[in-house]
């Protein structure tokens, strides 16, 4: 397959559809609705990392870059999905509506899905670190550091993005070894974690409960063990959210388009653009501080609606 045919495979998955007319109806809905809670969910997480003040802040950097990139899920990719559908469903869906829809989608979700993984990869490290360092933790991740890096991932992530516009297969490329680059630095980093906590068990046992002294330096395991459990539910869902859809493409790419693989691709992008809405909660469930500064956010809204009112 050439250039021009990978090219057309990807196009046409926006441009030749066979949900009916009832199935467009149904998917505006669901992408109107993912729109609003994903906008209105992050908004109120990054306004809360804002003013959370117990997270170290090059770590807060790292979530504040996540809840940015499923903020502009909501903003860019989702309606960009929800016009497609409406178009599709008003019967009023051109070849030069299809061409500009598949390159907003393609160019948001290429970068926006890259950012993620690279952010999610970057927690696991970070969380390693934080182990391994102890009290060099805090000398060595700085904020500035972190800033660079997660810079250098919305450079990196654009540049791809648009890549993939004039030479996708040199984009596919990238986009599977970024997964398995990303679940493998994940994966080794978490396994790091798990072997090193199982080693100091003993040590555990031996200081005050929470709390184990390697080489004289307090740390708190209890708080640890949450940061990294809180990590490994965002990857998680992340990864579930992101792997079917990851498998129907290749299959298309590969294999070329079908009915069955259309709709299929269909559900697949619905699942990859709810993860956007359902990371808000988990950040409410994991993360107390970011909980309470929620619903603090939330109060002082209805305050001055009704005082307003």
């Amino acid at each position: 397959m050439d250039i021009e045919e990978y090219k057309k495979t990807i196009e046409s998955l926006l441009c030749t559809s066979h949900s009916s007319g009832d199935g467009w109806i149904f998917a505006s809905i669901v992408f109107v609705f993912l729109t609003t809670t994903a906008i209105l969910g992050n908004t109120l997480i990054l306004l809360a990392l804002h003013k959370e003040s117990s997270l170290h802040p090059p770590s807060k950097l790292l979530y504040r870059s996540l809840a940015a990139t499923d903020l502009l899920v909501g903003l860019i990719l989702l309606p960009s999905l929800a016009y497609h559908a409406f178009l599709a469903k008003e019967q009023r869906l051109t070849e030069l509506n299809c061409f500009y829809i598949a390159r907003i989608s393609a160019v948001s979700f290429t970068t926006l899905s890259a950012v993620s993984l690279l952010t999610m990869a970057a927690i696991s490290v970070d969380r390693l670190l934080a182990l391994l360092l102890r009290l060099r933790y805090r000398h060595i991740v700085t904020l500035r550091r972190i800033l660079a890096l997660v810079s250098f991932f919305w450079i990196l992530s654009l540049s791809f993005a648009l890549m993939m516009i004039w030479e996708f297969p040199i984009g596919k490329s990238y986009n599977s070894m970024l997964i398995l680059l990303c679940i493998f630095v994940s994966g080794f980093c978490y396994l790091k974690i798990f072997l090193a906590l199982r080693q100091h068990q003993t040590q555990i046992h031996q200081h005050q409960q929470g709390q184990f002294n390697g080489g004289g330096i307090p740390f708190n395991i209890a708080r640890y063990r949450k940061t990294v459990t809180t990590a490994i539910w965002i990857e998680g869902t992340l990864i579930a959210c992101y792997l079917p859809y990851s498998i129907v493409i290749a299959v298309i790419v590969y294999q070329g388009s079908s009915p069955f693989l259309d709709v299929a691709w269909e559900s697949t992008v619905t699942l990859v653009c709810l993860n956007s809405s359902l990371n808000p909660i988990l950040y409410c469930w994991r993360i107390n501080a970011v909980k309470q500064e929620v619903k603090n956010n939330i109060r002082q809204l209805f305050c001055l609606s009704n005082l307003s009112g």
